[in-house]
């Protein structure tokens, strides 16, 4: 394999310390000063539990407890973290790392070691990167050292892989007839994030900097490509991972031409004409791709929802550093535009495969027009839904503010598990709220299919899913100028360090979604009065807390219940939040979920599936009774253990066959059956599902 050097770096030294000059492209050069970094990865070795993630920044109220500090011990959420530690992980590692993933072979090609074709799509090397996320998650709390040894082998490939300049990216390595950073259809910005991530947490994790060096001559690369901006380079930070790898980067080794970088990519968006040229062709432009209207002034989500909210959760990132209030300002109206007018009620976003703009830009995977919310042809990349709560546990961390957890803790239980299987081998792409038999061409579709499938080519999804569940502990508690709070309720045990100093354990017992008593206990505090908070989903209304027996006032859903005192060894705060199941209907803009619900009980949204309907009965021919009961009942032989809704719906005996028909009478058929949890569906064979049913209103 030919090593080739691109963009070769001319250099100059005119004083101790100051290095210049960075070739831009084959025609054009620039020369400016290139700052010496204040710390190296060796000074840094020691600290790699310190300056790191949002400990350190500024502008951040719930700062993150250390990865590995918490783990699930029971439960739900044990389950499905155990499930990826014995499953998830190691299953994706065997496809990616053979001849069906390819994502290691291609490294292996790039440095010379394995003749061959780079395979995959262009950003598979940062799909790649995000597997080895996911494992060191898994190794920060089961201590496996062979994982380590592993990426070790891994990191090496990738260090011979790497350019003499710190370019790295697989396709256009290998390919000699292209070019680096020649068309941004290629993604290599998108490969520079999830490196520049996922090598910073192996060093949090581990204290090795051996894939951090490798992140820190690409980052260098980088600043020195992009730094002052060129007109032909201006329009490639479309798929901003990279803003969130810089800052990441930026909080460990505290290089401030990362941070920079990162916010540079911010500002480019909507300062330049809005043309095909040579580095677009062949892949949209506007609003798709983030670049018509600067974020600060954007009052609209658009485009493709991965690339708008990976951009919103980098902007996330650089306020958590900067404190600039016209970026804030910008994500709370994003969110709130997100949230209240294109979000499903299973957390899942990006309403279209293929579309519009409001702004009459063609778009793929993404966003579409306020309160349009198609149920079968519902997009909703898996994805897109797994950014959804990365953008809101930025939000939570950034304001404190309880709705940010919410919608997070909606999207792990609902849109996000949907993408994969219940064995924790099998993918979605894409996770509509509704399937009819017949009604959609899967074989004329890019990505979805009737049935989950063991692999995806475009296989952006899957890490990106298992390694959000692997490092679900690290979301479940943040640190607080005060104490702790509480985002997510499961059984686990936490012990780590407040922002003070001072030790802290506890544990949890939950049995949380499926009921919502939680019980934690001190284990070990400081003596001196400190703060613990609990957040109290908005729709846990009537919820109630005590401590040691003795109950609390003022307990609101939609908030932070705080709760600061002495505490004690053996102290016990109990958290009761009601479960019944609940209707949910749609705004009365939303057409197709008019004289519809849905059906939710805590953070569960359900579904109706066609294995829990008589023979042959179509989805659409069933209805739902207002006044029917919901009954709650946890079924350890069902789908892997759930708690599922009885209750007896009814279904229409005279089903309309024309395009239209006269009105009568309609003839019901009352039957007893069990509505599933939305994640849970597609788990029994090819079959119809739905979430909204239409609702027959009872007044007995």
């Amino acid at each position: 394999m030919k090593r080739r050097h691109y963009f070769g770096l001319a250099t100059m030294i005119i004083a101790p310390l100051l290095l210049i000059s960075s070739c831009r492209n084959s025609s054009e050069k620039s020369e400016k000063p290139k700052i010496v970094k204040p710390k190296t990865t060796a000074m840094i070795k020691d600290n790699a539990r310190g300056i790191i993630n949002n400990t350190e920044s500024p502008h951040v109220k719930l700062k993150s407890i250390d990865i590995g500090d918490c783990h699930w011990t029971d439960g739900f959420w044990a389950e499905k973290w155990k499930q990826a530690e014995e499953t998830m992980v190691p299953y994706m590692g065997s496809l990616l790392k053979g001849d069906i993933g390819h994502g290691l072979n291609n490294f292996k090609i790039a440095a010379g070691l394995k003749e061959g074709e780079h395979q995959g799509w262009w950003w598979h090397d940062g799909d790649f990167y995000k597997w080895m996320e996911a494992s060191m998650y898994i190794y920060a709390v089961n201590k496996n050292e062979k994982i380590v040894q592993e990426m070790d082998e891994i990191i090496t490939i990738i260090g011979q892989a790497q350019q003499d300049n710190g370019y790295l990216s697989t396709p256009i390595i290998i390919r000699d007839d292209l070019e680096p950073f020649s068309n941004r259809k290629y993604h290599e910005l998108y490969n520079s994030g999830h490196l520049l991530t996922s090598a910073c947490i192996h060093h949090r994790v581990t204290g090795k900097t051996n894939f951090l060096d490798i992140a820190i001559k690409h980052a260098d690369y980088l600043y020195d490509l992009f730094v002052p901006i060129t007109p032909e380079l201006e329009r490639f930070g479309f798929n901003q991972t990279q803003i969130m790898g810089l800052v990441e980067l930026y909080r460990t080794v505290q290089d401030k031409r990362y941070l920079e970088l990162a916010e540079q990519f911010i500002n480019l968006r909507g300062t330049y004409e809005i043309n095909d040229t040579a580095a677009t062709k062949g892949y949209p432009i506007g609003d798709m791709v983030q670049e018509r209207v600067p974020l600060r002034e954007e009052t609209e989500a658009v485009g493709h929802a991965v690339l708008a909210l990976y951009y919103y959760a980098g902007a996330a990132d650089v306020y958590a550093e900067t404190g600039e209030k016209a970026l804030i300002d910008a994500l709370d109206r994003l969110w709130d535009n997100v949230t209240h007018k294109k979000m499903y009620v299973t957390g899942a976003v990006g309403q279209t495969h293929y579309g519009r703009s409001s702004r009459l830009d063609k778009i793929e995977e993404g966003f579409i027009d306020e309160y349009m919310m198609p149920n079968m042809t519902a997009y909703n990349e898996t994805c897109a839904n797994i950014c959804n709560s990365m953008f809101n546990y930025r939000m939570l961390t950034l304001t404190g503010d309880s709705k940010h957890g919410d919608i997070m803790e909606l999207v792990l239980h609902n849109s996000g598990l949907s993408g994969i299987g219940l064995g924790g081998k099998d993918y979605y792409y894409s996770n509509p709220l509704r399937k009819i038999d017949g009604a959609l061409d899967y074989e004329h579709m890019n990505v979805e299919f009737p049935e989950r499938q063991p692999y995806l080519k475009c296989f952006c999804c899957p890490p990106n899913l298992v390694r959000t569940v692997a490092k679900s502990p690290a979301w479940a508690y943040s640190k607080t100028e005060k104490g702790l709070a509480i985002n997510l309720y499961g059984s686990n045990k936490l012990e780590t360090t407040l922002l003070d100093g001072s030790a802290l354990k506890l544990s949890q017992k939950s049995n949380y979604p499926w009921d919502g008593a939680v019980e934690v206990t001190l284990e070990e505090a400081k003596s001196e009065p400190f703060e613990i908070t609990l957040r109290i989903p908005a729709w846990a209304k009537g919820s109630t807390l005590t401590i040691n027996g003795e109950s609390l006032a003022n307990v609101t859903s939609g908030s932070f219940a705080k709760i600061e005192r002495q505490w004690s060894t053996g102290d016990v705060i109990s958290l009761h939040m009601p479960m019944e199941a609940k209707l949910i209907e749609g705004h009365p803009r939303i057409e197709e979920v008019r004289n519809q619900v849905a059906v939710k009980r805590g953070p569960i949204v359900y579904a109706l599936e066609s294995p829990d309907l008589p023979k042959d009965t179509d989805i659409t021919d069933v209805y739902i009774s207002s006044n029917k009961e919901l009954r709650a009942i946890h079924k350890t032989d069902v789908l892997g253990g759930v708690t599922t809704l009885e209750t007896d719906l009814l279904i229409r005996k005279d089903a309309l066959k024309s395009m239209y028909n006269e009105v009568s009478k309609p003839k019901f058929e009352r039957f007893s059956t069990q509505l599933i949890p939305y994640y849970t569906w597609s788990n029994r064979g090819q079959s119809e599902m739905t979430v909204f049913m239409p609702v027959i209103w009872a007044n007995e």
